[in-house]
């Protein structure tokens, strides 16, 4: 089964349900849900249509709840709502009955919704899953591989170039407890700032410093990220993250993407992240698409002032850096549009359906790293691939 995008409708309660299936013969499937609210309500009555919405969609493909390995929670309040997440099985990090990462981001959905759920699956014949939670890392066991979400680190400190750091020293910690490291095995993750304007500067730098300490360098490689504006939970964490790693990853499935005529690598502009990474499986492959915006070969911001323009500039990018590896936008799974100004979100909304129509999609305010950028695009495609000497997926 190639990429396949559909939408459900709840029946019981306001709310629609955007699904992206993959699957190969004798393979995993993989799904990726959006659940958006569609009427105005109180946080924990949208929340309890997210429950009820997400259900029937399990149900109406066939999907055994049990098979969720991720779920992130895009909120309009995070502080004030994270007492009413928490005691949410669904969206609770601690709580739930059964083991899946769970990530929370104060980033404003388009409005009726105050909450939008992205989840995300991995189903498979031959039985259910083999997850562990270990405090904030769910790890999902398949074969030789171990794929790991950790979520919502924070680190201490005055200032974010100091959080940063413990953010990343945290981490590394947590990776080297399992014989694994950042240069070999993190394959991507999300920097959550809080007023990015003021701070990503302080955020670059440490995260540089860091992974120059541990050879994490542009003649070497780095990771896929988005770094965007969002508020965590915790009010005095000025930086946060979330990661996905992969313990027994072998260097022969990674390839990191690049698509100079299109957009620049990110140290010449002193920032350390890969525009997009490869991961192969054995019947399948994966680009993770890094957040892109309008940005060319040299550097600079492209159509300055033009939200439409900047939009399609970040999918000409998107598509070139797939193209790099095999793939068209048609083969995404999902997409999260960043935009800067609230105004924004419903023009991008309109524009992502009507060129891409039912594909999960979550567009929210959560302003980019430069003020000139009006728009950010991240996700992931998934392409079949016959490479029977690398681990399955």
């Amino acid at each position: 089964m190639p990429n396949s995008h559909f939408s459900v409708e709840s029946g019981r309660v306001p709310a629609t349900v955007s699904i992206a299936r993959f699957g190969r013969p004798g393979g995993a499937e993989e799904i990726h849900l959006v659940v958006t609210p569609a009427a105005a309500a109180d946080f924990a009555v949208q929340l309890a249509w997210v429950n009820d919405a997400y259900e029937h969609a399990l149900a109406s493909i066939d999907a055994d709840s049990r098979s969720a390995v991720f779920r992130r929670f895009f909120c309009d309040d995070l502080p004030h709502q994270a007492a009413l997440l928490d005691a949410d099985q669904l969206a609770s990090r601690n709580g739930s009955p059964e083991p899946c990462g769970v990530s929370w981001v104060g980033q404003p959905p388009l409005p009726p919704a105050r909450v939008v759920m992205w989840a995300y699956h991995i189903s498979d014949a031959a039985g259910p899953p083999e997850k562990t939670r270990d405090g904030a890392t769910l790890s999902l066991r398949r074969g030789d591989l171990t794929h790991m979400w950790t979520t919502g680190v924070t680190g201490r400190g005055d200032d974010v170039s100091a959080q940063t750091r413990g953010i990343f020293e945290t981490y590394e910690s947590h990776l080297r407890s399992r014989g694994l490291t950042l240069a070999d095995h993190l394959v991507r993750t999300w920097l959550f700032v809080r007023d990015i304007d003021a701070e990503y500067q302080g955020l670059v730098d440490a995260r540089r410093e860091f992974f120059t300490s541990r050879g994490l360098t542009s003649a070497t490689h780095f990771v896929a990220s988005s770094g965007i504006e969002g508020t965590s939970a915790d009010t005095a964490a000025n930086v946060s993250m979330d990661a996905y790693a992969i313990a027994g990853l072998r260097g022969e499935q990674v390839e990191y993407i690049r698509a100079p005529g299109h957009l620049s690598p990110t140290h010449v502009y002193g920032v350390t992240f890969e525009r997009a990474t490869s991961v192969s499986y054995r019947d399948r492959r994966h680009i993770i698409i890094s957040g892109t915006a309008s940005i060319d070969r040299d550097g600079n911001i492209v159509h300055p002032g033009d939200v439409e323009r900047q939009l399609d500039r970040a999918l000409e990018n998107i598509a070139a850096l797939l193209d790099r590896a095999g793939a068209t936008l048609a083969d995404m799974s999902h997409f999260v549009v960043y935009v800067r100004d609230p105004s924004d979100r419903a023009f991008a909304h309109d524009q992502m359906r009507e060129r891409f129509g039912d594909i999960p999609l979550v567009v929210v305010t959560a302003p980019v790293c430069r003020p000139g950028w009006l728009v950010e695009i991240e996700g992931m495609a998934i392409v079949p691939a016959d490479s029977p000497n690398l681990p399955r997926f």
